[in-house]
């Protein structure tokens, strides 16, 4: 049976999609375990995890050695618990004798820079690293908000809309329980403010850019792409998200809804809905080759557009580890489909590793 490996930080997180996984493992000849990266024993390499029993339909608790493909679902933070299991995680991704379903991302102003010089340029926002609070204040214009956002992290968190308006600076976040705005009267302030904030992550830069619709209402496009039983990257689904009214994100995590895709696209003169269309279709079929050119082999990402005012299409963001809410809600038909990738794409890499080792000891004989 092929070993197949679920790592995430707390075992509270996507219970449901992690067993929704491991009911159907058993039907592929695959094994289902569930651990924290940090429960690895140092010495002797086991595991103390969670095995899916398919004879009671739970997980029980079992120690285990690594398995042979592993998933990465977790989500980092700044803690010292995150920055342990990403040692750890960085370790196993070096074993030869481990394959990863995916590789994930490096962090947002590493994908700008490796994006900045492709094909898929025309559609990213110009971003920059936060330096300094001074110059940042400084570089305010009126009427010209800036979005300040981590380089790392996902699900909006940590995403401020920062404008001049005349002397005074103004501050806007998304929480799911609303918004918060604050003033500051007077630079200096809003200069410490900036240093607090900042002291312990990595921020970027980007131009406020106006991705709401009629009713004030930030949104964007979530698709989400993954490889199937081949190894060939396949769209399984997209979907709107929408923010509450004068929001700055659309993100569920933060109060969004969702409605589906051609509900909203059908708002559209038919010219505009093929020229939407034919620039996804665009982004979709270049931008995981693009990545692959240049980063180790992913299983599956979400991809947010975010569509002007004037037609204009941007890429929001590129996620590693997506959600799958959005699609749940608008095509709750693509069920199954979600729950089986992982597990036919984890049979395909154990197949194809299977035939790079018997290529290898062919030609190791033949010399």
């Amino acid at each position: 049976m092929l070993s197949f490996g679920i790592m995430t930080l707390n075992k509270r997180n996507e219970k449901s999609y992690f067993l929704e996984l491991a009911k159907r493992a058993n039907k592929y000849g695959i094994d289902c375990f569930r651990f924290v990266p940090s429960d690895i024993n140092p010495i002797s390499e086991k595991i103390s995890g969670d095995f899916f029993n398919p004879s009671l339909g739970e997980w029980e608790p079992k120690e285990f050695p690594a398995p042979d493909i592993l998933y990465d679902r977790c989500f980092y933070g700044e803690d010292p618990h995150s920055k342990q299991c990403m040692s750890i995680v960085n370790w196993l991704k070096a074993r030869n004798d481990i394959h990863f379903l995916g590789y994930g991302l490096p962090n947002k102003l590493e994908l700008y820079e490796l994006l900045s010089h492709s094909s898929i340029s025309p559609y990213l926002l110009i971003t920059d690293p936060f330096t300094s609070a001074e110059k940042f204040i400084k570089s305010l214009r009126p009427d010209q908000p800036l979005i300040l956002k981590p380089a790392s992290g996902s699900q909006g968190q940590g995403i401020y809309n920062i404008e001049k308006a005349g002397k005074d600076i103004l501050v806007k976040t998304d929480k799911k329980d609303g918004q918060i705005a604050h003033c500051f009267e007077k630079p200096e302030k809003a200069v410490a403010w900036l240093n607090r904030l900042t002291a312990k992550r990595q921020y970027l830069i980007q131009p406020y850019v106006n991705l709401s619709n009629k009713e004030g209402q930030p949104y964007d496009i979530r698709i989400l792409l993954q490889k199937d039983s081949k190894g060939t990257w396949k769209e399984i689904g997209r979907g709107i998200r929408t923010g509450k009214n004068g929001g700055i994100i659309s993100n569920l995590s933060a109060g969004g809804t969702n409605i589906s895709f051609n509900d909203w696209i059908a708002a559209f003169p038919s010219s505009m809905q093929n020229y939407i269309c034919e620039e996804l279709n665009e982004i979709i079929n270049t931008l995981p080759a693009v990545l692959e050119n240049k980063l180790p082999p992913l299983f599956e990402m979400g991809i947010d557009i975010g569509v002007g005012n004037n037609g204009s299409i941007w890429i929001l963001d590129v996620n590693s580890k997506p959600g799958r809410k959005t699609v749940l809600n608008t095509q709750p038909e693509k069920k199954e489909e979600l729950y089986t990738a992982p597990l036919l794409y984890a049979k395909y890499l154990a197949a194809y590793r299977q035939n790079e080792r018997r290529q290898d000891h062919a030609k190791t004989v033949s010399n």
